[in-house]
């Protein structure tokens, strides 16, 4: 991580370097658990302080979802997000955002739009394999002889 003008902190570069490692995009307190094996005697307000200097330097996304906290992404670049309902796992939707969403939001509505986020719901590819696979186990096979 290059942050200019900051003055540089192991438990700063610890954050970061976590969050880099990670895919799911944990929560401050799944991040403060782990960096905490590194570091016994950070904080929670340090860790919150360095993940929200990350996101304001554009180095991570915040993000809520269904859960109530905030969830942290360590690709800053446009994308969207998939929550499973069953699992709550939090996915990268793999295709690039649509900047024709914000014109076409623009052009009906009169105010003035910076960006968007956008958080797809459902069930996740694990949790529907396991469906499929509970609703195959759990069917009854019915005989036609009395």
């Amino acid at each position: 991580m290059q942050i200019k003008s900051l003055k540089k902190s192991r438990q700063r570069e610890a954050v970061y370097d976590f969050l880099m490692t990670r895919k799911d995009h944990p929560t401050a307190d799944f991040i403060y658990e782990n960096v905490r094996k590194t570091f016994p005697n950070i904080s929670l307000g340090t860790v919150y302080r360095n993940l929200n200097l990350l996101v304001e330097l554009g180095q991570a996304q915040r993000f809520s979802t269904y859960d109530g906290y905030d969830h942290f992404d360590g690709n800053p670049a446009p994308h969207y997000h998939f929550v499973c309902n069953k699992c709550r796992c939090v996915l990268d939707i793999d295709t690039p955002a649509d900047d024709g969403l914000e014109a076409l939001v623009s052009s009906c509505f009169g105010g003035k739009i910076d960006g968007h986020a956008v958080l797809f719901n459902g069930l996740c590819p694990s949790c529907m394999s396991s469906e499929k696979n509970s609703s195959k186990n759990n069917r009854k096979i019915f005989s036609t002889k009395c």
